[in-house]
């Protein structure tokens, strides 16, 4: 597959678009202020199509004869352009789109599956509230997230029958810049996305599969990249207030937005803290506090420079897992704590540029450069008493580290013998230097006992990756790519008396392949196949001198994405993944476990529906069948792995500024162990969002647990000894999830 895509690759480059008797039509989509527009549908009513690109320029190859040509983006009203081809190129085919209302009916259903789903989120977010950082990840159709630690830890994830916890298989980022951290010190690919005011997200482009090439590691059940606003439409200041010593406050600042000799220049400054006693009998003493600084600088129509800048910090006291056992004793209630000096403290601070420019022919050069200075502490206690009867088992986990990165991305578009073909490039690094990562044996979270496990940490990840999509037919597009990928380990024991640097190195093959069909202007049918794979910590890469550390996954994703009315939306997956062996490094215990093959298989189903114009209405519904290959029937479950999960709700939006959603969700009984003889218990709730919004305030009140539930957030089958018990006990811990919390908000725009 490799020779095939550089062969296509070489052709694309070479090959002049204005054959076969065919005419380029160029142009760029334009918002309200004259800022570039990405993203946007551009539709012809021959029923071919595109979009902006990131410098919101457009380009259609047709041939002579007069068209119909219309610019959509969600948000904004659609605008039609008569245009008359001939023989000579046509330029400057502009649109200026101005808002408008929230209409399914810009869901434009196309040959790019990509594409298509990167609408239905942006109609997710015009629609859905997102106040807080659970929120951001609930974006993502089928994702399901839980919060076991004061609020300060990063949620445990579920997705395609994955229990990811922190982020083994999902691949997350933000503005390109990665949040997966490798070899982290409680456990591979923890993703904290704390660090994300809600209010800044203007899009996510999400997927699942291992069918993208540039998406790397952690790239097994599917990816989330976050983009936040390129500019405000105003300043704004937020207050939110509720029960339990709830305080949230935001300010967004429109600092500059100018345009000089047709350069358009934006900066805005964003800052959010958020404290909380929480409703635990212990406070929780939560706080968290974010500052963001972005800068966008258009350069004509041919370049563009983005700069952010962040940073991040949050401490806070938790209660941790309790036994089932503890309440029915009364011991504790059921939002007391065994040990209520578990906690934790981290911090990040990122510096992220982007520049993009534009070269001949139409092509695209994007450059990325990133560093993030990163620590992290936390405190926990799984067992209590059971390896310490005397102190007790808590257990201190920390990092400090420095991360740096670059991506670059080479993309063209043109034609082979008529047909469009658009070709990209991408080749980057990232490398990891982790300091004094660490696990200790801790009492009262001050004293340490004993260092399990201590030493420092370098990984590097080499990569490259070519993707060619073919349209031979106006109706059909082909996607072949191949990503390699390189790392190198190294680990330094500071526990062990004499010097030693451990290295290992290891690459791995990811070949892709997809084809999508336009069956009608309102069906797309799709098949997607490839390899994807995430690594290891590297304390497992060289306990294991570096076998079977780059476990691969095989998915097979067929479905479509239709449109039987416009103003309803579906989308529905058939698919299976396949896991190789692996070995995991246990963050809360300092060893490494071998766990086996796996085997998943699903359906996906999402459904977008305006009922009126008024009401809209969403649910996505995911079911699941995951076990492991190696293990005999009725022993081969895969503990917490979901098999049933929906999410969705009802949403309006009044022209008189009145808007609001009801919504809910569902996880089904699952598995707390191999045999299924333990069963962490599944849960329905209900969330509700009223506001009220006019053009210099809004006015909000938002509840969630509605109908006042009792269910447990995060579950696991542990083993564990209180103080006073002789014996162990094997049973079901977990966080309670929140009661019925109410939370009123007002905002002022300026």
């Amino acid at each position: 597959m490799n020779k095939i895509t550089l062969v296509l690759f070489i052709i694309a480059i070479c090959y002049c678009p204005e054959i076969l008797g065919q005419v380029v039509i160029s142009g760029v989509i334009y918002e309200k202020t004259n800022t570039a527009l990405p993203g946007a549908n551009i539709t012809v009513d021959n029923g071919q199509g595109t979009s902006s690109d990131m410098l919101g320029r457009f380009k259609l190859i047709l041939k002579p004869g007069d068209y119909a040509i219309t610019a959509s983006h969600i948000g904004y009203e659609s605008l039609q352009i008569n245009v008359k081809v001939g023989s000579e190129p046509v330029d400057n085919v502009d649109f200026h789109l101005t808002p408008g209302e929230i209409e399914l009916s810009d869901v434009v259903v196309t040959t790019e599956e990509a594409r298509s789903l990167k609408r239905i989120s942006a109609y997710d977010i015009k629609l859905r509230p997102t106040g807080s950082s659970q929120d951001v990840l609930r974006l993502v159709p089928g994702l399901f997230i839980a919060q076991h630690a004061g609020g300060g830890k990063a949620e445990q994830i579920f997705l395609r029958g994955f229990d990811i916890d922190h982020g083994t298989d999902i691949a997350l980022s933000v503005d390109g810049l990665p949040v997966n951290m490798v070899s982290h010190a409680h456990g591979q690919g923890y993703s904290d996305l704390h660090f994300l005011i809600p209010e800044t997200i203007e899009s996510v482009n999400f997927n699942k599969g291992p069918y993208y090439a540039e998406q790397g590691n952690f790239n097994t059940a599917g990816y989330a990249a976050f983009q936040t606003l390129t500019r405000l439409d105003n300043s704004m200041v937020k207050v939110e207030g509720g029960q339990y010593g709830t305080l949230r406050a935001v300010t967004m600042l429109d600092v500059l937005n100018r345009q000089v000799a047709g350069n358009r220049e934006h900066l805005y400054l964003a800052s959010e803290i958020n404290l909380t006693d929480g409703y635990f009998d212990s406070n929780q003493n939560f706080s968290r506090i974010n500052f963001m600084a972005k800068y966008a600088g258009y350069l004509g129509n041919d370049r563009l420079l983005k700069i952010v800048a962040s940073n991040f910090s949050s401490q806070w006291d938790a209660s941790g897992q309790i036994p089932q056992r503890a309440i029915n004793s009364g011991q504790i209630g059921r939002f007391g704590a065994i040990d209520d000096t578990e906690g934790g403290k981290t911090g990040r601070t990122n510096l992220n540029l982007q520049y993009v420019s534009s070269l001949p022919n139409d092509a695209i050069l994007s450059h990325q450069m990133f560093f993030t200075r990163y620590d992290f502490k936390l405190v926990s206690n799984f067992t209590f008493f059971l390896n310490d009867p005397v102190h007790g088992d808590q257990i201190t986990q920390s990092e400090n580290r420095y991360i740096y990165g670059y991506n670059g991305t080479f993309e063209k578009e043109g034609q082979l013998k008529g047909a469009k073909i658009k070709s990209e490039v991408g080749a980057g690094f990232r490398f990891d230097d982790i300091e004094d990562i660490r696990l200790s044996h801790t009492l009262n979270r001050k004293e340490v006992l004993e260092d399990l496990a201590r030493g420092d940490i370098s990984e590097v990840n080499l990569y490259g990756y070519v993707s060619e999509t073919l349209h031979p037919a106006a109706d059909l597009a082909i996607n072949a790519s191949l990503r390699y990928d390189y790392f190198m380990f190294s680990y330094v024991d500071a526990l062990s008396t004499a010097y030693e640097r451990q290295t290992e190195r290891k690459g791995a093959v990811s070949p892709k392949l997809s084809i999508n069909y336009r069956l009608t202007p309102a069906a797309t049918l799709f098949v997607k196949g490839g390899l994807g794979f995430h690594s290891n910590d590297t304390r497992v890469v060289v306990a294991r001198e570096g076998r079977d550390i780059l476990p691969k996954a095989y998915g097979l994703d067929v479905g479509g994405i239709f449109k039987p009315a416009p103003n309803i939306a579906v989308n529905i997956a058939l698919w299976q993944l396949h896991l190789d062996q692996e070995f995991v490094y246990v963050g809360d215990e300092g060893i490494v476990e071998p766990s086996g093959k796996t085997r998943r298989k699903g359906v996906d189903l999402s459904i977008r529906y305006q009922l009126l114009k008024w009401l809209y209405l969403d649910t996505d519904i995911n079911y699941t069948d995951p076990e492991a290959v190696d293990e005999p029937e009725g022993a081969n479950y895969i503990p917490l792995a979901p098999t049933f999960t929906s999410i969705g709700g009802l949403s309006v939006r009044f022209a008189n500024g009145i808007n609001g959603s009801l919504r809910y969700r569902y996880l089904d009984d699952r598995p707390a162990n191999e045999d299924n003889s333990v069963v962490a218990k599944g849960y329905f709730l209900l969330d509700a969002v009223v506001n009220y919004r006019q053009p210099k305030y809004e006015i909000g009140i938002s509840v969630v647990n509605l109908l006042n539930r009792k269910w447990k957030e995060a579950q696991f089958d542990t083993e564990s000894r209180l103080y006073n018990e002789t014996t162990a006990v094997s049973e079901i811990h977990f966080t309670p999830g929140s009661p019925f919390f109410f939370k009123g908000s007002i905002s002022y725009f300026f």
